[in-house]
């Protein structure tokens, strides 16, 4: 173990973030409409023995590998989205969020055969008390996906970097995984990977993956235990680590650990524990996107493995302290990094 990482300076970090402007990543996954009803509850419904919501506003956003795209553009990155959505309300008006907001769509295929997939978050004083999910169980057909390959092929010259962003909906198959890293191949560019805990999908020699220890676990096929503090000192963690490195072989590993910060791991390197930054924690929701939107900026844009994660670490500090899925700007990172 090589201990500790400090974390970037902020004349370090003001150069990086700088870097991040005209970096063009292409996300590919599960793409989805999260939905905010957000109000106050005073009294418990006579119906049932639930609180009744007083609902005072109501939004929605870009989510799942669309979130990773809204945490690229507000970092001042240029992102755009490949992906499946329905032809229904949702998908149009998930569609038009995203244009909205300066993500190019020229990767979303549309079609009759899936529903698209909204969560709605019910939030009272916030506090999240429920969530409904509205989503296809059956998997986008073959031919949308060969469709959504030729997609990936034709944009991957334009962009700098591509992430696999595999939220478990059916987009994250095999075949679109060999047509990203294809493509990233021929073109040159970087490839990053956020996992679901899908230990079938084959993938290797990488620029960057981004699991969560229960996720890490899951690919690596081990058994997931409570994280032993601190977390240098946790065989289970060594143990997916060292197993993921061989599996996919990538330049830089992290490991998100929630309030333990990150486990780093770069190809041929000693691993390097990086102590969390979140000051306030309200809601982790939507925490990797931003991980991985930040580190694959700062990469793209020069950066060595310690001070992408060190930014990355730092943009997730400030999205956990909202409430909802959130995103960050170039200008709070740099004062969380402060």
């Amino acid at each position: 173990m090589g201990g500790y990482l400090r974390m970037v300076n902020l004349k370090h970090a003001e150069k990086i973030v700088k870097s991040f402007a005209g970096k063009r990543i292409l996300v590919v996954g599960d793409l989805m409409l999260d939905r905010y009803v957000t109000g106050s509850v005073t009294r418990i419904s006579p119906e049932a023995p639930v609180p009744v919501l007083r609902v005072t506003s109501e939004r929605a956003l870009p989510g799942g590998a669309a979130n990773v795209a809204l945490n690229i553009q507000s970092l001042g990155g240029q992102a755009t989205v490949a992906g499946v959505v329905g032809r229904d309300r949702a998908g149009q008006e998930l569609m038009a969020a995203l244009s909205e907001r300066g993500i190019k769509v020229d990767g979303v295929l549309a079609t009759k055969r899936v529903q698209t997939t909204v969560k709605t978050r019910v939030i009272a004083e916030r506090q999240q008390i429920v969530r409904v999910d509205r989503e296809d169980e059956i998997e986008p057909d073959a031919d949308v996906l060969k469709d959504l390959c030729k997609k990936i092929s034709s944009l991957a010259p334009s962009v700098d970097a591509m992430i696999i962003e595999d939220y478990g909906k059916g987009v994250i198959t095999q075949g679109v995984v060999d047509s990203v890293l294809s493509a990233a191949r021929v073109a040159k560019k970087l490839v990053g990977y956020d996992p679901k805990e899908n230990a079938t999908l084959r993938l290797t020699d990488i620029t960057l993956a981004t699991p969560n220890y229960k996720e890490a676990c899951c690919v690596a096929g081990i058994r997931e235990s409570v994280m032993r503090a601190p977390p240098e000192s946790d065989p289970v963690l060594k143990t997916a680590a060292d197993t993921l490195v061989k599996i996919w072989n990538p330049e830089l590993l992290i490991i998100t650990l929630g309030p333990y910060g990150m486990y780093l791991v770069s190809r041929g390197g000693t691993p390097r524990i990086m102590p969390t930054r979140a000051r306030e924690v309200y809601d982790v929701c939507g925490a990797g996107d931003t991980v991985i939107a930040a580190a694959m900026l700062a990469l793209a844009g020069g950066a060595c493995h310690e001070d992408a994660a060190a930014i990355a670490n730092c943009a997730a500090g400030v999205v956990v302290g909202k409430v909802g899925t959130a995103t960050c700007s170039p200008e709070e990172l740099l004062s969380y990094a402060g």
